[in-house]
C-alpha cells in the first residue's frame, strides 16, 4: 500500500526535521564558540571599531554576506519603489492594514505566551483577537489598544529560546533576511498551526508576506538606508542587530 506525502503533511513535517536539524547546529555553534554568552542591554548600540559583546558562531558567514548584498539590491531595485508609491495613501489606511496583518497573527502569539507558561499575555492576546475581529472590523482597527489592552507579541521562536534552545547558525534568507535556524523552525511550526496559512496555497502565503514586507516598508522611515549608510560593516551591523533584539524578546 503506497502512501503519498500531500503538501500539509509536508508542512507538519517541516519543524520536526528542522527542530533535528537545529538542536545538532547548536552543537556546532558551542563548538565554535564556547563564549557567546553576554548582551548588551543597549540595543542597536555598537563600537564597530571594536569586537562586538554579543556573538554567534556564523560558519555561513561568506555565503551569507553574499546573499546579504543581493538582498540590499532586492530591497533598492524592486521593493523600494512599491513602498515608495504606497506611501501616497493616507497614513491611517497603512496602519489599518498592518493592523489587519497583526491580529491574523494574534491567535499564534496567544498560543506561544502559553506555552511559554504566560497565561496572562495569552490571554491578553486572545482578547484582542476577539475584539478586533469583531468591533475592530476584521482586525483593521485596533479596538482593544484603545480599550488599555496592549499588544506583547509572542512568536514560537522566542517559545523555543525560553526553554533553552539556541540560535543555531546565523543565516541570510534570500528575499527575506537575517534570522537563525531556530526562528526558522519557529516560523515553519507558525505556518504549520496557524489556521489561516493552513488554508492558504504556497504563491497566497508569499503573496500575503510580500504586502506585509511592503506596509511595514511604507510606513518605516527609511531606517534601513539610514543604519546601512552609517555602519562600517552593514552585515555585522544588521546580524548583530537581529541577534540582540531577539535575545531582548526571549529574555522578557
Amino acid at each position: 500500500m503506497q502512501h503519498s506525502i500531500t503538501a500539509q503533511n509536508l508542512r507538519l513535517l517541516l519543524p520536526v526535521f528542522g527542530l533535528l536539524l537545529l538542536l545538532v547546529s547548536n552543537q556546532v555553534v558551542l563548538a565554535q564558540d564556547a563564549n557567546t554568552s553576554t548582551i548588551d542591554e543597549d540595543f542597536f548600540v555598537f563600537d564597530e571599531n571594536e569586537t562586538p559583546e554579543f556573538t554567534n558562531a556564523d560558519p555561513l558567514e561568506p555565503l551569507n554576506r553574499v546573499i546579504f548584498d543581493f538582498n540590499d539590491k532586492i530591497y533598492r531595485g524592486a521593493l523600494k519603489p512599491i513602498f515608495q508609491s504606497l506611501r501616497l495613501l493616507p497614513p491611517g489606511m497603512l496602519s489599518s492594514f498592518r493592523n489587519f496583518f497583526f491580529n491574523i497573527g494574534a491567535p499564534v502569539s496567544a498560543a506561544s505566551a502559553l506555552l511559554q507558561a504566560d497565561p496572562v499575555n495569552a490571554a491578553s492576546e486572545l482578547a484582542r483577537f476577539v475584539i478586533n475581529s469583531t468591533v475592530g472590523f476584521a482586525g483593521f482597527f485596533d479596538v482593544a489598544s484603545e480599550l488599555g489592552i496592549k499588544q506583547d507579541r509572542e512568536d514560537l521562536g522566542q517559545t523555543l529560546g525560553r526553554y533553552g534552545i539556541g540560535n543555531g547558525l546565523y543565516v541570510v534568507v534570500p528575499f527575506y533576511g537575517g534570522t537563525t535556524l531556530r526562528d526558522i523552525v519557529g516560523s515553519s511550526a507558525t505556518s504549520a498551526l496557524d489556521p489561516v496559512y493552513n488554508n492558504l496555497a504556497t504563491g497566497e502565503i508569499m503573496a500575503l508576506n510580500f504586502t506585509y514586507t511592503e506596509i511595514e516598508l511604507a510606513i518605516d522611515q527609511d531606517s534601513y538606508e539610514a543604519f546601512y549608510s552609517s555602519s562600517l560593516d552593514p552585515y555585522l551591523f544588521f546580524k548583530n542587530a537581529y541577534l540582540q533584539n531577539r535575545a531582548g524578546a526571549v529574555a522578557q
